[in-house]
């Protein structure tokens, strides 16, 4: 189970692969969007080249499936303007009543209008859409998606290439909706997953959004393969962001240890004290990773530094800096051949992090008291 998701994390991170202004590469994890869905085994979970949104069509009568989808985003509503609460209008004149109807129906419309003349087929917004809105979209074949968090409708902007609009008016006071403000993607979907309806945003226009749907038997499953697909996304992105790996289960720390120990000894100064208890420390890693694999943790630390200290110290043993600890039997093994490795930049960061920590705690050295005035 474990290749399956690991597979489908590296093709999703593979797959959103974007080079930014600067021409660097990079793989952003909130272009992998992960959709829980109840039922089937886990192992029926997919990955979808494309963006999911949970939210559907407004009406039944609209189309499911969009070609060529050219996208408007907007942050408003499409529907009549109510009176806000406490304003109250006496109009004994029914023809002035109808009047208002006829123009609040008409300024709809015009914003429809303005859509359709873009050349949108689909529209996204934050707001709702009423009856006549949902009747003239029926009218002229456009999916619309109502009450659509603005956070995914940002996201969809980024993934489409488009803008979220809010509102039409320009600098001259007159409505205009520009046709480049639309987010382009080949193909907007509604599909049945499951017990529920799922709309997916297919092959985006400036960034390749990707989706992966899992499936579970309850919430509590769902939400575990959740934190840890996202854990294993980050640990890819760095990997490839990086270019860079190191043997995981306490390699690393363990030849660290062996080392520092060896410049420790070699000076003639004070601060071979504090290198030694910081080579020391080190060895908490892969004691913990011991514990929490059941076994004696000093029996397999000391097999570790010792071929570690050989790999060091014998040339035809360099070989043997590969070793880490392997939990499942509790012996070591050369974990670069079994695949078991750890971004660099990772372990970098984790290790500055950490002296930086203790030299923080260390500085709060001095106290300072308030010494209270003698009485007069």
């Amino acid at each position: 189970m474990e290749k399956f998701f690991a597979k489908m994390c590296v093709d999703a991170m593979k797959a959103v692969e974007t080079v930014n202004n600067k021409g660097v590469t990079k793989y952003p994890v909130k272009a992998v969007e992960i959709l829980k869905i109840i039922g089937q085994a886990s192992s029926d979970s997919q990955l979808i080249n494309g963006y999911a949104l949970e939210e559907t069509r407004a009406n039944d009568q609209m189309p499911k499936i969009v070609k060529d989808a050219k996208i408007a985003m907007i942050d408003f509503d499409l529907r009549k303007r109510p009176l806000k609460f406490g304003i109250q209008m006496i109009i004994e004149d029914p023809e002035e009543i109808q009047a208002m109807r006829e123009t609040e129906i008409q300024r709809v419309e015009e914003k429809c209008q303005l859509l359709l003349k873009s050349g949108a087929n689909v529209v996204l917004t934050t707001g709702g859409i009423d009856e006549i809105a949902q009747q003239f979209f029926v009218d002229a074949g456009v999916m619309c998606i109502r009450r659509v968090e603005k956070k995914r409708m940002r996201r969809i902007a980024k993934l489409t290439g488009g803008t979220l609009i809010a509102h039409f008016s320009n600098l001259d006071g007159e409505d205009v909706m520009d046709s480049s403000s639309l987010g382009v993607a080949k193909t907007v979907e509604q599909r049945r997953v499951g017990d529920r309806e799922v709309t997916f945003i297919m092959e985006c226009a400036s960034t390749k959004a990707q989706t992966i749907l899992l499936r579970g038997p309850n919430y509590y499953m769902l939400d575990e393969i959740e934190r840890s697909l996202h854990d294993a996304l980050c640990v890819v992105k760095r990997v490839l962001e990086s270019k860079r790996v190191v043997p995981g289960g306490g390699a690393v720390e363990a030849a660290l240890s062996v080392y520092l120990e060896h410049v420790a000894e070699s000076m003639a100064s004070r601060e071979q004290l504090a290198i030694a208890e910081f080579a020391q420390a080190l060895l908490i890693i892969p004691k913990t990773l011991a514990l929490n694999g059941a076994h004696d943790a000093t029996d397999l630390v000391a097999q570790l530094r010792g071929f570690h200290h050989a790999a060091q110290s014998d040339d035809t043993r360099t070989k043997w800096k590969y070793t880490g600890l392997n939990l499942e039997n509790g012996r070591a093994r050369d974990n670069l051949a079994s695949g078991v490795l750890e971004p660099a930049m990772s372990k970098i960061k984790s290790l500055k992090y950490a002296c930086e920590a203790a030299i923080t705690i260390l500085r709060i050295d001095d106290s300072i008291k308030k010494i209270k005035q003698p009485k007069a």
